[in-house]
């Protein structure tokens, strides 16, 4: 079936035009959009959609999230990273989430997704224990009935938390440590072979949803697993995709246990490249920035995110300057409350022009929107088929009306798209042709049925998930001390806004 979207002001994030609005029609045959211009003709049985008044642009990609999340929003303030992850990722953990629940908790996050503008999502999924085939195919099955494009982790780690985290040996008790016996580590050769069955029962389902390897992050993973995930990913040409240099913590890591940045490491393990996506990327050196560069990888910049938790502001315009793609993301739902990457658009296009006086250097509206759409495609290996309206990819794209209060009146629009909109303004959102949401209802699923389904089963898990942090409150002022001290520590640079503060040892608990 084709579809005529005609006389609408078009964002196509491709080509001469890049971020640059002109008048035009969309015509989409099936999942594929196959022309783009004035005028176009359609066959008499196409659907015709209206654009006067309405802008048609790329949907947008969330480059970094985590589905485990999602029941979480609005639970946690005040908490670095490290404190952080002891309640929303318990180290003393209780059950798997029960399967429907895990389906719901995915879905949730696919529905506020599109309904914000988002197309596709990268979904660093992980579900300790274990890694368990039907459960990742139940977090496909959820976004393939949501309608969203997405790519799908099982994140691994294999190193001991404890033997991750700087004087965490040395600060916490002895009996406190005898309680995390997580028993033998999952190994490199195991891990593929999950990976391997992955890619063959569940990648491209619906020809929307991949697979990607996950690594947690260089200092939580054995050199040989970096490697044989690395060595994976580039035969499947799928996104090695981890997390490196979120916390000052993470950064003293890298010198005290390996003499070296996590980024250097990396770099020596070859596993550093253009399949490399790198979430946070906030406390790197410029050696790291050069290194990251000239490997063509990518960042997923989690602006809400890093200022939630404290983590610091990333060097954005420096990592663009050293060639690095920067794509959004708006990490889990507890870390930052929302699936809105227009709400991390307004966040990264205003944190960064406190970087310093010299405004030639800050950061304009147009790149923040390559960022959410085309960089976004790219750090997820995906720009051959979303992340801009071109002649021959997939129909993603969101129609905006033009007539609301974040265009009123009408100057710059990627300046109102940045600055302005919230997603409000979405009318109508499309994934590979077909409709998905339009005049604020999704078109997939039961919104109302699974609210209140949502209302009427998730709080007993949330009880559950409580008697779990009290449990592992009792790590809390030993993960905040390994905090103080690695916050102490001189790196000979600085992330923290404005100057690094002295500290009140009142203060810490």
């Amino acid at each position: 079936m084709q579809t005529l979207i005609r006389n609408a002001t078009l964002l196509t994030m491709d080509g001469p035009d890049g971020a640059l609005p002109f008048a035009g029609d969309i015509l989409i045959d099936g999942a594929t959009i196959t022309a783009i211009g004035k005028n176009l003709a359609a066959a008499p049985d196409a659907r015709i959609i209206e654009g006067q008044g309405k802008l048609v642009m790329p949907g947008l990609i969330n480059a970094h999230t985590h589905s485990s999340e999602t029941f979480l929003r609005g639970r946690y303030k005040n908490m670095p990273l490290e404190v952080w992850l002891l309640y929303a990722y318990p180290l003393l953990m209780g059950p798997a989430i029960a399967p429907r629940l895990l389906y719901l908790r995915t879905l949730l996050l696919a529905m506020e997704s599109l309904r914000n503008g988002v197309t596709t999502l990268c979904d660093d999924f992980f579900d300790p224990p274990a890694h368990d085939l039907e459960r990742l195919g139940t977090v496909f099955r959820a976004y393939r009935d949501a309608g969203i494009r997405a790519n799908v982790s099982s994140a691994v780690m294999n190193v001991h938390t404890l033997d991750a985290l700087p004087y965490a040996r040395e600060v916490l008790p002895q009996a406190l440590q005898d309680k995390l016996d997580f028993g033998p580590p999952v190994s490199a050769q195991t891990y593929v072979d999950y990976c391997r069955s992955a890619f063959s029962s569940l990648h491209g389902m619906a020809g929307r949803l991949n697979f990607m390897i996950a690594p947690s992050a260089p200092q939580r993973c054995t050199p040989d697993l970096l490697v044989a995930c690395h060595d994976l990913a580039l035969k499947m040409r799928v996104p090695l995709h981890t997390h490196v240099l979120e916390t000052k913590t993470q950064a003293i890591t890298g010198h005290l246990m390996f003499g070296k940045t996590l980024v250097a490491c990396m770099h020596e393990l070859g596993v550093l490249g253009r399949n490399t996506t790198i979430a946070h990327s906030v406390w790197v050196t410029d050696e790291d920035m050069e290194l990251m560069g000239a490997a063509g990888c990518s960042i997923a910049h989690n602006a809400v995110s890093n200022q939630k938790l404290g983590a610091g502001i990333a060097p954005i315009r420096r990592l663009m300057d050293a060639g690095v793609t920067v794509a959004l993301g708006t990490d889990g739902v507890s870390s930052n409350d929302t699936a809105r990457i227009f709400d991390v658009m307004r966040v990264a296009g205003l944190i960064h022009s406190a970087s310093g006086p010299d405004y030639a250097t800050w950061i304009p509206a147009a790149d923040i929107l390559r960022m959410a759409t085309i960089n976004g495609a790219r750090s997820a290996m995906l720009e051959d088929a979303t992340g801009s309206l071109a002649v021959g990819k997939a129909a993603d794209l969101i129609v905006i009306d033009l007539d609301t209060y974040a265009f009123m009146p009408l100057n710059d629009i990627d300046k109102h798209l940045v600055f302005s909109e919230n997603g409000s303004s979405i009318e109508m959102v499309m994934v590979a042709g077909e409709i998905v949401m339009r005049d604020g209802r999704l078109t997939t699923v039961d919104e109302t049925a699974i609210f209140a389904e949502i209302r009427e089963t998730v709080p007993a898990f949330l009880a559950e998930h409580a008697e779990l942090e009290r449990l592992n409150s009792v790590f809390d002022p030993y993960f905040a001390e390994i905090h103080r001290r690695a916050s102490q520590e001189n790196l000979g640079f600085n992330r923290y806004a404005g100057d690094e503060p002295p500290w009140n040892f009142s203060n810490w608990r």
